[in-house]
């Protein structure tokens, strides 16, 4: 940690196509090895939807000394305000601890008060020292969030029927119990109608409909934008619609984490999921996490993970009932405007 008399001046720009080869140097460097290709996706997707990136070069006299690249989450685990979330940061070696990445973030802070936006989140892997104590630094502090996780080969599976045992021990038919058998046998051939697809275009109006009835508001440009996203490249994100008769009973979305933070494997992040309340405990929330695990796994991903607010008790048993578990990341955040000490240490 170092005073702010040691820190340099550095030049803050928008970060450019051209930066590419020097943010894939500094990154190989500070990872120990190159992630070109997840790098060159996530410039491409912040030149594909610049209003929902943000990010920044800084340079000295020899050229790029660091950068920062956030994405602006609009409605992502059901948050009902925009964040912007940081994904990336990194400076050459010689000029850590000299300001560069403290100048990087303020210019983010100022970027996302011009846009209303109010929060600063991230998250980072717990053993991850160096970046917990710039994260410290920067006044971030722990979010009242947990990050859950499921290896995709443990995918959920169809919930399977409930058996009775008749005297002489072998199965009977199913029994949900607590409930009375005609329901259950609704129950039974409504999951056994379902069909899951991929969402298209024309699911829009269903699916924000549903939305609104699970979370109390309109998402309409958030849902529509991550539809565009998955109809643009599917190698990206996977968006699922569940079907009965034709009428959309529910949807999943996640997309594909390639590297945020130093990941060493490829990550399905699950952003939304949600049932049409009339079709709410039937089973149908698990049948779409169980093909949205097979469709991620077709992307090469390792884990799902996801995020829940730790009052959400309703959401996250479900999420312990299909198997996730709290994973070895964290969850911070800051306010965009804090203000932190001319004394305080930089990076």
């Amino acid at each position: 940690m170092s005073h702010a008399a040691d820190e340099l001046a550095f030049a803050i720009r928008p970060l450019s196509r051209e930066d590419l080869p020097g943010v894939v140097e500094i990154d190989a460097a500070l990872e120990g090895r190159s992630r070109r290709t997840y790098i060159e996706r996530r410039l491409a997707a912040a030149l594909r939807e610049p209003a929902l990136h943000a990010q920044f070069a800084a340079c000295d006299d020899a050229g790029l000394a660091g950068y920062i690249l956030a994405r602006v989450l609009q409605g992502e685990f059901g948050g009902s305000a925009p964040a912007l979330r940081l994904e990336l940061v990194g400076v050459r070696g010689e000029l850590r601890r000299r300001g560069a990445g403290r100048q990087l973030l303020e210019a983010l802070a100022q970027w996302a008060a011009r846009h209303g936006i109010r929060e600063l989140r991230t998250s980072a892997h717990w053993t991850n020292g160096q970046m917990l104590a710039w994260l410290a630094t920067m006044d971030f502090r722990l979010a009242p969030e947990l990050v859950l996780g499921l290896p995709v080969a443990q995918a959920p599976q169809p919930e399977p029927p409930a058996l009775t045992l008749a005297d002489d021990g072998t199965s009977t038919r199913e029994v949900d119990f607590g409930a009375r058998e005609a329901g259950n046998d609704r129950e039974r051939m409504a999951r056994e109608r379902l069909e899951i697809r991929t969402m298209r275009p024309e699911d829009l109006h269903e699916i924000l409909r549903i939305d609104r009835a699970v979370t109390g508001r309109s998402r309409g440009d958030y849902i529509a934008a991550r539809l565009a996203e998955a109809m643009e490249d599917s190698t990206i994100r996977v968006s699922l619609a569940g079907r009965i008769d034709g009428a959309i009973v529910g949807f999943a979305m996640a997309r594909a984490d390639f590297g945020d933070f130093g990941r060493t494997q490829p990550v399905a992040v699950l952003d939304t999921i949600g049932v049409d309340p009339d079709y709410a405990r039937r089973g149908f929330g698990r049948a779409l996490l169980a093909r949205l695990f097979d469709d991620v796994a077709q992307l090469q991903a390792r884990r799902v993970e996801t995020l829940v607010r730790v009052g959400n008790l309703e959401l996250l048993g479900f999420f312990q009932r299909v198997g996730f578990a709290p994973s070895q990341r964290l969850a911070f955040v800051r306010e965009a405007a804090a203000g932190r000490s001319p004394a305080s240490g930089s990076a």
